[in-house]
């Protein structure tokens, strides 16, 4: 279970803030019949040979960002002029749940669908609304040549681009470009999300997967920064008519790794002070937080704080601590 889902459902942790929701669901029933039989996944194929792009949203049911760009994708009839794109909506049960009042809540039903994306668990006999749905997506994902995994943040946080650990997803990352961010990290140890199904972490074969947490939940700079994530991944595949204008390129990429997962082994961990996501402290052995009687601190100088969460239930992940190279 979700360290927030678990507190929105009862845990002694310290009660959330509230969250201000400046965006509205949109109405995707236009859009949930498709044209791929797997409900809400639609393709299109362009004339020319090219690469087989995914765009993926709604993951996580609360995440609208996700959903209003594709939304707005499929309202303006987009069509690629090489290859094959297709944009989906993943967790559509849990988004139908979404509610401004408590819009943590819709995160996922019954588990985290970004949890499940090994080989075992998808082959196994277990049961779940979000990996009976991972199961009717996978045939699409091993289709397709790149993904592009559209997500948003609870904290506050510099946006990123999270390339697990393949080689190919690094350099897909890096071509996109924006947000000026790149992490490459192993995940979590609750389980294996889409970037890291194995497809995309092989040493062979051509298929890689980027996962761009492009803000705070529910705010509008989110969705805009998402826009530009999916506009760079065009132009990188070719499928539009014009290319990037060159006069506002942005500069290269920062490139970090994750050298450390910090996991909370108790129901006490805290930071010492409320951390935003992509801070760098300055100096190796700093006090970063308790876990109850532990302390956490920097391993290095200029250590870059990668999505701290702070209200962490034990087992799940407080942050990750990278190095940029």
């Amino acid at each position: 279970m979700d360290a927030i889902a678990s507190l929105v459902q009862g845990s002694a942790a310290p009660e959330l803030p509230r969250f201000t929701v400046e965006l509205a669901p949109p109405d995707l029933s236009p859009w949930l019949a498709g044209n791929t039989g797997v409900r809400g996944f639609t393709s299109f194929a362009a004339p020319r040979s090219g690469p087989h792009v995914l765009i993926l949203a709604l993951i996580h049911g609360n995440e609208l960002g996700g959903a209003i760009v594709l939304d707005a994708m499929l309202r303006s009839k987009l069509r690629p002029t090489r290859g094959r794109l297709t944009l989906g909506f993943a967790n559509l049960d849990a988004f139908a749940r979404f509610d401004a009042e408590n819009p943590i809540a819709s995160r996922f039903i019954d588990e985290d669908m970004n949890r499940v994306w090994d080989q075992a668990t998808l082959d196994g006999p277990r049961r779940s609304r979000e990996l009976d749905r991972a199961r009717e997506i996978r045939p699409i994902i091993d289709t397709v040549d790149w993904v592009l995994d559209l997500h948003s943040m609870l904290w506050p946080s510099d946006p990123l681009l999270l390339c697990g650990e393949g080689a190919r997803s690094k350099a897909l990352a890096l071509a996109i470009g924006t947000p000026g961010l790149v992490v490459a990290d192993g995940g979590h140890a609750g389980g294996r999300r889409l970037i890291d199904y194995p497809r995309f972490t092989a040493a062979t074969g051509d298929a890689a997967s980027v996962l761009v947490e492009a803000g705070q939940h529910w705010r509008t700079p989110t969705v805009a920064q998402m826009q530009a994530s999916v506009t760079a991944l065009l132009h990188h595949a070719g499928m539009l008519d014009a290319g990037p204008d060159t006069k506002t390129t942005p500069p290269p990429p920062r490139f970090a790794e994750v050298t450390r997962v910090i996991t909370a082994t108790t129901g006490r961990f805290a930071f010492v002070r409320p951390f935003r996501g992509g801070e760098v402290i300055p100096a190796r052995g700093t006090l970063l937080a308790h876990d109850g009687s532990a302390e956490i601190r920097t391993p290095y100088d200029d250590c870059l704080m990668v999505m701290p969460s702070h209200r962490t239930g034990r087992g799940h992940t407080a942050v990750r601590l990278a190095r940029f190279s």
